[in-house]
């Protein structure tokens, strides 16, 4: 059974954030046909009782900041004991809006869905499909807000990880040497793209950036045996390729890809980096599978090689596919 981490003694740093924060994309419809009846309350309360009080959201996920905001308001736990991150500037799946209007009316409203007075980080979100100046002008949005209190940390998010990495450092050079407070990463921390591991520490030591948060570990749902969702923007080469594998390994290994794949995400970020992984559930089995890997791995002090030789047979066998992208926004 998951034994509870040290409780957390939450400050408005972001030094406190648990090793997995629950992520908040998969309570929407483009998960679920009916993301209110997904027992989030469960999820939260079962999460927050282990020390994984921080959960990340956005507007643009649907209903996913209401139906959040409404179970943490039946938690009955201090504010002060959980962050909330959430995101702004997204809208549509072609609409966005950086302008400070925009950006200072969407924090307002985060914070009515969510039922809160404060939001611990809010991130620019999917910042490649717009300019990198309205990016910044959107960050000096969020900087105010920050210095009236309401938002406790910024950040940027979004696909292209190089240009995570050129506005990061772009925001310190304009903002007096004082960086951003967080970055997350999604798809670039997985079994089928690593690229986030090379760049995390220019991150850190050409922007300042302290908190690197890795997204979507099984890929928006191309690494497991199952059929990916319609909606992903991989090519189709790398899909079939990807199940082709996914089928191997449970037929001759009898190996889950999507628990192989999680357990290699949480040992290379969670365990060697010490950063934080956005975790997307929908139910509490998949909570504590996702849970009970990562106490196996820190006990076991690893990989089991049965495990090493897997992962690294199936990057060998991605060939060209391994650390293939995808367009995204104008990078």
């Amino acid at each position: 059974m998951s034994s509870p981490l040290p409780s957390p003694t939450h400050s408005h740093s972001l030094d406190g954030l648990p090793p997995f924060i629950i992520g908040g994309a998969v309570f929407n419809y483009q998960y679920h046909s009916n993301p209110e009846s997904l027992p989030v309350e469960d999820i939260l309360q079962h999460a927050f009782k282990l020390g994984y009080n921080a959960i990340d959201t956005s507007p643009y996920y649907g209903p996913s900041e209401e139906i959040l905001g409404q179970a943490l308001s039946k938690l009955n736990v201090p504010r002060e004991s959980y962050y909330i991150c959430t995101k702004a500037g997204r809208i549509k799946l072609d609409e966005f809006d950086y302008s400070r209007k925009s950006v200072r009316a969407s924090v307002m409203r985060s914070l009515t869905r969510l039922q809160a007075t404060y939001l611990d980080l809010v991130y620019m979100h999917d910042i490649e499909f717009v300019t990198i100046d309205e990016v910044i002008e959107a960050l000096h949005e969020l900087q105010s807000l920050k210095n009236e209190g309401i938002v406790k940390n910024i950040g940027v998010s979004g696909y292209p990880i190089q240009f995570l990495y050129a506005v990061a450092v772009k925001w310190k050079q304009v903002n007096n040497g004082a960086p951003l407070d967080a970055v997350m990463s999604y798809c670039h921390g997985c079994i089928q793209n690593n690229s986030l591991f090379d760049i995390a520490p220019k991150l850190q030591t050409d922007a300042g950036v302290n908190k690197i948060m890795n997204g979507s570990i099984l890929s928006m749902s191309l690494l497991r045996s199952q059929p990916t969702h319609s909606f992903h923007p991989a090519s189709t080469a790398l899909k079939q390729r990807v199940d082709e594998l996914a089928q191997q390994l449970q037929l001759q290994h009898r190996v889950e890809l999507a628990e192989l794949a999680t357990k290699y995400s949480i040992y290379e970020w969670m365990i060697k980096h010490r950063s934080s992984v956005v975790l997307g559930v929908s139910n509490l089995h998949e909570l504590n599978v996702a849970i009970d890997a990562f106490e196996l791995l820190k006990r076991n002090g690893g990989l089991s090689d049965t495990d090493t030789q897997l992962i690294k047979q199936f990057q060998s066998d991605l060939g060209d596919h391994f650390n293939e992208s995808w367009p995204s926004g104008h990078s």
